[in-house]
């Protein structure tokens, strides 16, 4: 997995990370300790994708979708993480997440 201050990402998280390098260390150290575990890397990224789907992080969600993508984790696979979402989230909630991962793929698609 790519840490975050590999500037990767919008240009307004880039400008952000550039901006402020004291929380871009920050972020990378908060970065590595999550990737220190027995989790593989798929399951990192679908942890993390559910993560922003439950704090109802829009942007999180979108950002999840493209590098689950780029990981090459199947469409299935993230869209069971809407179902498995949707007692705590609620319906509007998982509704929402859904359109999330929906517009992710498609703009991915005519990328």
């Amino acid at each position: 997995m790519e840490t975050p201050n590999d500037r990767r990402g919008p240009r307004r998280y880039r400008e952000f990370m550039d901006r402020f390098p004291g929380l871009a260390e920050s972020w990378d150290t908060i970065h590595r300790a999550g990737e220190s575990g027995p989790l593989d890397g798929r399951t990192q990224r679908l942890v993390k994708l559910a993560v922003s789907m439950g704090a109802q992080r829009e942007s999180a969600v979108r950002a999840g979708v493209r590098k689950a993508i780029a990981e090459g984790i199947p469409r299935d696979s993230v869209e069971q993480l809407v179902p498995l979402a949707a007692g705590t989230l609620g319906m509007p909630g998982a509704v929402a997440c859904y359109s999330w991962i929906c517009e992710a793929y498609e703009r991915e698609a005519s990328a």
